[in-house]
């Protein structure tokens, strides 16, 4: 199915990629439960926060390692797919399954401290957006694709500034959740807009932006760090990333724009539900006191 017939089973599920991340997953495990006594202030974690934390493991995979990545090289509708699995959902769910006293323990590391002024709204929405726009340049994101060390360096940035981003929106320490619930919903319209030219830059234009989508040679080089063997066989075998497209390159390049723009309406119009709900009930929770207790405090008093 859209060729991925055509690679072996390492190409497709990166073996050692996989156990990197469930050794992760074990160490998770092993620090929340048996090691948790060593860390101030722990508590059971709850079986929600463990599924969360599962759950975007398991996305970050299949984007970054499983089949969806290696199809993100051939069409440009699954490269954004994997960015938005891999920066937009797995970043609050890993956020969401890490529980408070395990937070507190982590941002006592010196490094992370010295970042601190990063995870301000404006500041955390300015430069992941920034950084995500500017890689989708066609200058930039070419160059990315075909320099390995520059690529995951890239998508580490990129990662780690996604939980900035979030950190406003998913905070888990309640001592530093200080943000309004109008103060979050500015800041979601804020990214969903900051988001926006990017996203419309690759769905209007009027031809195709992406050498590594549309040059076979250059598309050949960048399948070469995901795939085993000659990249030039590739060429011999395929001809091109035509061959895996079941669109043109153009339309998959204003698909895949169109995807990463649902994608995060979608995400971000959850959280905003979320946020208001929560923020419209703290606001009225001194409303919501029964009748009867009311009337029997009332008496008292009497």
């Amino acid at each position: 199915m859209l060729g991925l017939e055509y690679f072996s089973f390492s190409e497709l599920f990166s073996p050692l990629f996989l156990a990197f991340m469930l050794l992760v997953t074990a160490a998770y495990f092993v620090v929340i439960g048996p090691l948790s006594e060593r860390f101030a202030g722990s508590e059971p974690v709850p079986v929600s926060k463990k599924i969360s934390f599962v759950c975007g493991m398991l996305v970050l995979y299949l984007a970054q390692g499983g089949p969806i990545s290696l199809l993100g090289h051939m069409m440009f509708t699954f490269h954004m797919t994997t960015m938005a699995l891999s920066y937009l959902v797995a970043p609050p769910l890993l956020m969401m399954g890490i529980p408070a006293w395990l937070w507190r323990a982590i941002l006592k590391v010196n490094p992370f401290k010295k970042l601190g002024f990063l995870s301000r709204p404006i500041v955390a929405a300015l430069v992941f957006n920034g950084l995500f726009s500017f890689y989708h340049f066609p200058a930039v994101h070419d160059y990315v694709m075909l320099h390995f060390a520059v690529h995951r360096l890239y998508y580490l940035v990129l990662f780690i500034a996604a939980i900035l981003m979030w950190w406003t929106l998913i905070n888990p320490l309640p001592e530093k959740d200080k943000a309004s619930g109008l103060a979050k919903i500015g800041y979601i319209f804020l990214n969903m807009v900051l988001l926006t030219p990017a996203c419309g830059l690759i769905i209007f234009s009027a031809k195709p932006m992406y050498a590594t989508f549309s040059d076979p040679n250059v598309w050949a080089e960048a399948m070469g760090y995901c795939v085993s063997g000659d990249p030039s066989k590739l060429l011999q075998a395929f001809g091109g990333p035509t061959f895996f497209n079941i669109m043109s390159t153009k339309v998959d390049q204003q698909v895949g724009g169109i995807v990463m723009k649902f994608i995060q309406e979608f995400i971000f119009a959850s959280m905003l539900g979320r946020v208001f709900f929560r923020w419209y009930r703290a606001e009225n929770k001194e409303e919501d006191i029964p009748p009867a207790e009311f009337n029997e405090g009332s008496l008292n008093r009497a």
